[in-house]
């Protein structure tokens, strides 16, 4: 037996995390946003490795890049850096229970805050704010419902109920 590929799934929930990215949120609040687009590729990385990889993953990032007003090759360098990562250990993250997925992938995204403080500080931009650092805790308590759906979107089983 064959699953059907839902293959509209992948751009659509690349589009729509760049657009929860741009959202505009208040001054207050916005250095809390999760970075919704390396979520969103770590759920492919994770379950599609046949056709999201570092080349993806390179070329998302330039995308992103390109819609936010940042430096040009910043978000591509952290996705491939996330993506490098999510495929060495890819084969032990797929079988973990979500509650220990959601531990491994706030600690990637915190190694994403990592390496966007290294960028910033080798490029002697302003230091970040220290709410940024609680962005990862945010991706990581959404990291179960993200997956979950995305998961019901790739495979179709939100019409079989």
């Amino acid at each position: 037996m064959t699953r059907a590929r839902h293959h509209w799934v992948l751009p659509v929930s690349l589009v729509a995390a760049l657009a929860l990215s741009l959202l505009p949120l208040p001054q207050l609040i916005a250095p809390l946003r999760p970075y919704w687009l390396g979520l969103v590729l770590a759920y492919w990385v994770i379950e599609d490795p046949d056709r999201v990889g570092l080349g993806f993953a390179f070329i998302v990032g330039l995308c992103g890049d390109l819609v936010s007003d940042g430096l040009l090759g910043e978000q591509a360098l952290r996705l491939v850096v996330m993506a490098f990562i999510l495929q060495r250990f890819r084969a032990r993250l797929r079988f973990f229970p979500l509650s220990q997925q959601a531990l491994a992938i706030g600690g990637l995204m915190l190694n994403d805050r990592i390496v966007t403080a290294v960028v910033h500080m080798v490029l002697r931009e302003p230091s970040l704010p220290t709410t940024y650092w609680l962005g990862p805790l945010i991706g990581m308590a959404l990291w179960p419902m993200i997956f979950l759906l995305l998961d019901a979107l790739r495979l179709g089983t939100w019409r079989r109920r």
